[in-house]
C-alpha cells in the first residue's frame, strides 16, 4: 500500500508575478542535487489524522513557520516511489532565512556504525513559476498547474 503524505504549497504575489515556496531536502543523499529535487513541505499523515491538519503540522515541523490561511485544494499526485501526496495552497509570506527544520538521524557514512543528525529540510526559497518548474520534483509539477488553474478560476 502506498504511503500517504500531505503538504502545503505557499504562494505570494511579487513584482515579477506569482511566486511559490519550495524546500530542499536535507541529508547527504540530496546534498549535491538541485534541479528536480525541491519539493513542497510535506510528510506522512498520521493514523486518524485529517489530511489538511497533517499538511499544516508537517509544514510547521519542516520549516518552523505557521501557514494558517485559507487553503486551496490542489488535489493529489503520485510520486515516483508510489507515495501519494495530498496538497493545498496557502497565500502566505515567509522569510527563507528564518527556516528552522526538524531533524532525522541515519547511519552516516553507511556501515560506519556512526549515527548523524541532519535537517529534514536544509533550505527554502521563493521561485517564480518557470524556475519552480525546473526545481520541483517532476511528479509535483502538476501541483503548480493546479495552483495556476485554481487562481485563474477564482477558487
Amino acid at each position: 500500500m502506498a504511503t500517504a503524505s500531505a503538504g502545503l504549497l505557499l504562494f505570494r504575489s511579487a513584482a515579477s508575478g506569482l511566486e511559490v515556496l519550495l524546500v530542499h531536502p536535507g541529508g547527504p543523499f540530496w546534498q549535491r542535487r538541485d534541479l528536480g529535487a525541491w519539493s513542497i513541505p510535506k510528510g506522512e499523515i498520521g493514523a486518524e489524522e485529517d489530511a489538511l491538519a497533517a499538511a499544516r503540522r508537517e509544514f510547521r515541523e519542516e520549516t518552523g513557520w505557521s501557514a494558517d490561511g485559507e487553503a486551496l485544494a490542489l488535489g493529489t499526485v503520485r510520486q515516483k516511489g508510489g507515495k501519494v501526496v495530498h496538497a493545498w495552497a496557502v497565500r502566505c509570506d515567509a522569510d527563507p532565512d528564518t527556516l528552522h527544520s526538524n531533524t532525522f538521524e541515519i547511519e552516516w557514512p553507511p556501515r560506519s556504525g556512526r549515527r548523524r543528525s541532519f535537517p529534514e529540510v536544509d533550505r527554502a526559497a521563493w521561485f517564480d513559476l518557470a524556475e519552480a518548474r525546473r526545481r520541483i520534483l517532476p511528479s509535483q509539477e502538476l501541483l503548480l498547474d493546479a495552483l495556476v488553474a485554481a487562481l485563474a478560476s477564482g477558487t
